[in-house]
């Protein structure tokens, strides 16, 4: 597969919250549920059109790979002489909230219009969350082109 575009975006990732209807008198509007949203879709957009460097959308079916980093909690570590030290009881994957799902919707309507024209352009996605052991927290994206019969899982 030819890689379209790859980069990190670091930041606390923010899943793509449901709709809200507001009401102002007369007027109703909708907006997400998640206030830190637009900021997270602001930091995604601007490192993604960064990496794309002033090529444009592609209109192809594309692969997008997505590893989401999240910080550990506190009570993951020990207290005392064991402080910063992962307690043996600590889960490996972060199994809480965030869903992994909205992370992943989060970063498709970020990408519209600076990597793809549309997010139906994604064919395939391999997503994945972790704990930022090591490294800092955000998101690395890869977004390939779909070769044809790539992961033809019918013919298996």
């Amino acid at each position: 597969m030819t890689v379209v575009v790859e980069f990190t975006t670091h930041g606390l990732p923010k899943p793509q919250g449901s709709k809200v209807v507001r009401h102002h008198g007369q007027k109703q509007w909708t907006t997400e549920s998640s206030r830190a949203l637009p900021e997270w879709r602001r930091d995604v957009k601007k490192a993604g059109g960064e990496a794309m460097n002033g090529t444009g959308v592609v209109d192809v079916p594309l692969v997008l790979d997505l590893r989401f980093y999240l910080p550990r909690p506190k009570g993951h570590f020990g207290t005392g002489r064991n402080e910063g030290r992962l307690k043996p009881s600590a889960p490996f994957f972060p199994e809480t909230l965030p869903d992994l799902d909205k992370l992943v919707r989060a970063i498709g309507d970020a990408l519209t219009g600076i990597v793809w024209r549309s997010d139906a352009s994604v064919v395939t996605i391999r997503a994945a969350k972790r704990y930022a052991d090591g490294r800092s927290i955000g998101v690395d994206v890869r977004v390939e082109r779909a070769l044809d019969g790539d992961e033809d899982w019918r013919r298996a």
